[in-house]
């Protein structure tokens, strides 16, 4: 179970005007602006659901996965994910969770991507018979072969996130936070990222809270949408009272623009 209960979340920004003159005066008088990333946010996701989580760039998406898992520590409000607090206990917490960030790496960018596999394994403690059994089962549904061997640097962008999702379920986890894991890829390593979400899901009842700008990953993987918008929760639905709400297909840019338009963001 992942609860969140009146979280806010603000960072302090600097700020200056343009010009060298301003340069120099902010070297003795610095100006800076709470900027508020998530207000009052609240929700509570059941065991082995898959949710979509979408709103416009800066609406707070990041913000909640870095809190959740346990990057961030909140201004103020309660969060628990499968009993703990996550930037309390750490070690416990990061051990049953699993995330892919879109644009950052955890793959060592000039080893195959075996190498960091198996340094991932020490990490996480995986016993050796565990290890074998979920790298083969990851390498099958995801279809990795070859690309085991490669070094990270040399895949492309659906290669590696392809491994990148193998690399974050090699421990089981409970619990899978993916923030924008299909963003750059081509239709075919889209449909097998997809695929293999549901088939993991299915199989393991893993927990995926998914943030995108792509509706039809929503469309395709989530029974259950929540919207946020400047921080807070603006709606929390089934995808078909979404749908319904845009209008027309949710997966046209249009339809999307017209959803946010309606609620002001």
């Amino acid at each position: 179970m992942i609860e969140m209960k009146g979280v806010n979340k603000s960072y302090r920004v600097r700020r200056r005007e343009a010009g060298l003159g301003n340069a120099v005066r902010s070297l003795f008088s610095r100006e800076y602006e709470e900027i508020p990333a998530l207000r009052d946010l609240s929700f509570a996701v059941p065991d082995g659901q898959i949710i979509g989580y979408i709103g416009p760039n800066g609406a707070g998406k990041s913000t909640t996965i870095k809190i959740l898992s346990g990057i961030l520590r909140p201004d103020s409000g309660e969060c628990r994910v499968n009993g703990l607090v996550p930037w309390e206990d750490r070690k416990r917490h990061v051990a049953r969770l699993g995330v892919v960030f879109g644009q950052r790496s955890q793959l060592w960018w000039d080893v195959p991507v075996i190498d960091s596999m198996e340094l991932l394994r020490d990490i996480y403690r995986v016993s050796e018979p565990c290890f074998r059994e979920n790298l083969e089962r990851l390498t099958e549904l995801l279809d990795l072969g070859e690309l085991l061997k490669t070094p990270a640097r040399m895949l492309s962008l659906g290669q590696r996130m392809r491994c990148e999702i193998a690399a974050a379920l090699l421990h089981s986890p409970q619990v899978l936070f993916l923030d924008e894991p299909t963003i750059g890829l081509d239709a075919v390593s889209k449909l097998k990222v997809r695929e293999f979400i549901l088939e993991q899901n299915r199989l393991c009842g893993t927990t995926v809270i998914l943030t995108t700008h792509d509706m039809q990953d929503v469309d395709a993987l989530c029974s259950r949408v929540l919207l946020i918008g400047k921080g807070r929760l603006l709606l929390d639905g089934t995808t078909a009272e979404i749908r319904a709400m845009a209008g027309e297909n949710l997966s046209t840019e249009e339809s999307v623009a017209d959803l946010y338009r309606r609620f002001g963001i």
